[in-house]
Order: C-alpha cells, then structure tokens, then sequence
C-alpha cells in the first residue's frame, strides 16, 4: 500500500510540474503580444506596460512554483491550491486591464480550473471553482463602483461563474473515473503478475521438456527441462527453432502437414523424444505452438521402475510363503547330517545345508528391497563414524590389512544409519572380494563436489568390464556363480530412499593403479 502511494504522488507531482509549464507558456505568450502585437488583439487596451509587467511577475511565480515543485514543498493540495489562486487572480486582473468580460478573457479561467481539477483528482475543484466565483464578482462590483454603475456586467459574471462551477464538476468526474481506472489497471496487472509468476512455476516444474514458440517460429519461453534435452543456446525471443534444431523443425512441419509423428533422435545431446504439440490460437488470429518433447529414455525408467516395483512385491510375499519351509528343510538337513555316517550321505546334507543357507540369503536380500520405505535419515558425523565403520569391518571380516580412509573432519550426510552401514558393507565386501588384499588395496574417500559430500568406496582390482557397467545395479545380475545378483540393486534403491545417488565411477580420483569405485552422492548441504 506505501508503494502505491508513492507511486500516486510521484505522478501528481509530475503532472503539477507539466501543468506549471503551461502556466508558464501562458504568461510569456501574454507579454510577447501585449509588448507586440496589443493593436491587433488588444485594440481597447489602453495600460501596456501594467500587462506585460503582470505577465512578467505571474511569469516569476511559474518560476517559483517550478522550484518548489522540483523540491516537493510544501504540501501538495496546499501548493496546488496556492498556484490555482495565483492563476484565478492573473486572469482576472489580465480581464480588468484588457476591458472587462466583455474582452472574452474570462473564459481562460476555464482551463485552468479543469487542469486542476484533473491534477488533484477532483477533491479541491469546487472549492477552486468557488474562489473563481468570488473573484469574478469581486472585479465586477470593483469595476461598478470606479464607473459609477457604467460598465459592469453582472449577468455575464454570473453566467461565467455557473460555467466554472459546470467545468469543476466535470472535472470531478473525469478524475473519478481516471482513478477508479488506475485502480482497475493496478489491480489487474497485478493479478497477470501473479499469473505469469505461477505459469513459469508450472513450466519449470513439468517434467517433460516444453517450448512456446510463436506465429514467426521464435522461441518465446522454454524450460529447463527442455534446454537439458536440447542443448544451450535458446534465448527467449530471440532463437528461431529453424535455425536451433532443424530436426525438430521438421517434425512440426510434419504436424502441421498432418502426417503421423515419430521420435526424434536429438544430434547434440544424444537424447531420444517423442514431440507433441499444440497449437495457441485465440478467434481467427494467427498463433504460437506449444511443443511438448517426452523424453524416450525416462519414459523408459518409469516403466522399468514400475515393473521392479510391482516384481519386488511379487517375490516379498514368495518369500513370505518360503522362508518357514525353507528353515524347515535346513534344519533337517542339519540333523540328518549329525546321523550320517557314510561319506556319500555327509556329502549330499552338506550339498543341502548349503544350498538352503543360499536360498535363506536370496530370501532375506528380497525381504530388504522394501527397507528403502521406512528410511529413517540422520545427520551422520562422516568422519567418526567411518573410523569405526572401518574397524567393524576389518574385526569382523578377519582382514589384516590396513584399509585407507580419507574424509574431512566437517563432513556430514543426512541418511539412515542402519542401511548405511548396511550399502556400505555390501560395497566394502565386495570391494575386498576382488581387490589384491595387501595394504591400502581398499579405500574410502570422502570429498565435497557442489554443495554436496560424496564417498567413494574404491579398490585396486581389475575393474569392471565396459561390457557390464550398464547391467551392474539390474536385479539378480552377478559374475559370481554364488552370488544372488540383488545385492547393488538393493544398495542403490537404499540410496535412493534417503535421497542419495550410487553409482559407479569408471576410474578413481587420484588411483594410478585402476579398479573399480563405487560412488555415493548424498543430499546437498549449504557448503
């Protein structure tokens, strides 16, 4: 409400200032034709020099009132009205010098009650207009008395009197109208503000690329989304999409020939989409394209998540249905193993006790696919708790080795400390599995990259092959006849049930000696 305020009153100022300039235009104008050209205009004139030494100090008030308007003092209304009364007396006092309202002089004081009546909004007009009545009553009684009774008009002061009161009123309701407009125009512009505001909020927040282009083919807004899949280089009103993506250029000629559409194969950023557009038009008018791009490849994630997540409910409640028979057998695997006394008899339990532990081990990495919904995130102090993590690990798993750990002391991650210890066990284990296992031939490093801490879990082992990379976290994928092949996928939907990211690194920070490195990107924290 104080912005409005200001930005009211600076107006009002400004259109005193506009306003004084024709004051003072006036005042110029009248000395330049009473000094000049007075026979022509002024043929009853008969004081010269009483008229121009008038427009010369009416026009130094001008002066004086430009001062005080560039200065904003005093008040506005008391100012306003100081100027109105200066201009009602000039006129009047022109129209008393020239011949009275017979001259027409009068009539200028119309105007000037109508300019005013417009720069103070109509609130002061009728007062303006009353001390034009006085004044004009005033001359014609002055004029009466100096002649005698000769040469007054009262009928034509009055008349004139009713015409400045018509022009105040007048005034008063243009000015309403005026300000009831800017309040219109104010109020709507700030609801299209707001508007705008929430559209570009919606913009950004589709997950699908979007782009609005324009009768003549110009970008005129796009996403973030869309610059991903695009490429840099759109400005908003200034890219032609014929010159930034021919590709997708013809694709909407195709839509707009009607011919079906196909995927478009993106050339500088390798991506895959699918286009759609619609078009922006209002009446008979021409109008703009909204083109939507689907990206094919998390089109293809969403689904492939939605099966998994379907799979993984599926094998928990088998499971469920498996675990109690399976324990069963197990153990009397066990017992008959105590009473088997032929070699071919302790071989087959052996095969059965083992085998039963495996299937035990596949059904609990199953069971833990539906740990990532009751994450539980803590801040986690990275470098005390890694220190004890590492000794757990080398007492537990019998390693004598020493492992390497690197992790500033600052260092903090917001995750469930349960199923940290959990992912990191799994990738520390089979980090050892395939490294040289002499000192340093496991590491954990930790480092800020952005405004977030990673952990990398890193070794000196041969690596994985190119071939793998792309199948390492798919369920029940393993290059270990023993192993289920669930336990990287369980890590990785651990990681992202506590907003975290694992992935694998081709080849470490800082490692001559190649390997593999695991690495896990936790939630951003201010630096």
């Amino acid at each position: 409400m104080l912005q409005t305020r200001t930005l009211i009153s600076s107006d009002l100022w400004r259109s005193a200032r506009i306003f004084n300039w024709f004051r003072a235009l006036i005042a110029i104008a009248l000395a330049f034709v009473s000094w000049r050209l007075s026979d022509a205009f002024f043929p009853t004139l008969g004081d010269r020099v009483s008229l121009v030494w008038l427009s010369l100090v009416y026009l130094l008030l001008a002066v004086v009132f430009g001062i005080c308007l560039q200065r904003r003092w005093p008040n506005f209304r008391l100012l306003l009205t100081l100027q109105v009364a200066c201009d009602i007396g000039f006129i009047v006092a022109v129209m008393d010098i020239v011949g009275g309202l017979r001259t027409g002089m009068g009539l200028m004081l119309l105007p000037y009650l109508a300019g005013a009546g417009l720069i103070s909004r109509g609130r002061t007009t009728l007062f303006h207009a009353a001390l034009a009545s006085i004044a004009l009553l005033l001359q014609q009684a002055l004029q009466y008395v100096a002649t005698e009774g000769g040469t007054a008009d009262f009928f034509q002061a009055a008349m004139l009197s009713i015409a400045c009161f018509a022009t105040a009123w007048l005034a008063h309701r243009l000015a309403s109208y005026a300000t009831e407009s800017e309040r219109l125009a104010a109020r709507r512009g700030s609801e299209l503000a707001n508007m705008a505001q929430i559209n570009r909020l919606i913009l950004q927040d589709v997950s699908d690329g979007v782009l609005v282009l324009d009768e003549a083919g110009v970008i005129r807004q796009f996403n973030q989304q869309a610059e991903r899949l695009l490429g840099p280089g759109m400005a908003a009103g200034k890219t032609r999409l014929s010159e930034f993506n021919p590709l997708l250029t013809g694709a909407l000629a195709s839509w707009q020939a009607g011919h079906s559409l196909l995927p478009v194969d993106l050339e500088i950023t390798r991506q895959v989409v699918r286009p759609r557009f619609m078009p922006i038009k209002v009446g008979n008018a021409e109008g703009g394209t909204v083109v939507f791009l689907e990206d094919i490849e998390r089109l293809r994630r969403e689904a492939q998540q939605m099966k998994l997540a379907a799979l993984g409910r599926l094998t928990a409640n088998i499971a469920h249905e498996i675990r109690n028979p399976l324990s069963a057998i197990g153990h009397a695997a066990q017992l008959m193993a105590e009473e088997a006394q032929d070699p071919a008899s302790l071989r087959l339990t052996r095969i059965m006790v083992e085998n039963s532990r495996r299937l035990d081990g596949i059904v609990r990495a199953v069971l833990d696919l539906n740990r990532r919904d009751r994450a539980e995130p803590v801040d986690i102090r990275l470098h005390e708790w890694l220190t004890a993590f590492v000794e757990e690990f080398r007492e537990v798993e019998g390693i004598a080795a020493e492992l390497t750990l690197h992790c500033p002391k600052g260092a903090v991650a917001r995750f469930d400390e349960g199923q940290l210890h959990q992912v990191l066990w799994n990738l520390c284990r089979n980090g050892w599995r395939y490294s040289t296992r002499q000192d340093g031939a496991l590491g954990l490093r930790v480092a800020r990259l952005a405004d977030a801490w990673v952990l990398d879990v890193h070794d000196d082992g041969p690596g994985v092959p190119a071939a793998d990379v792309s199948k390492l976290f798919e369920p029940f994928f393993t290059t270990d006849a023993k192993g289920t092949g669930l336990g990287l996928y369980i890590a990785r939907e651990i990681c992202a049930g506590n907003a975290s990211v694992l992935e694998y690194v081709s080849s470490p920070p800082g490692d001559k000696h190649g390997g593999a490195c695991f690495r896990i990107t936790f939630p951003a924290r201010p630096a």
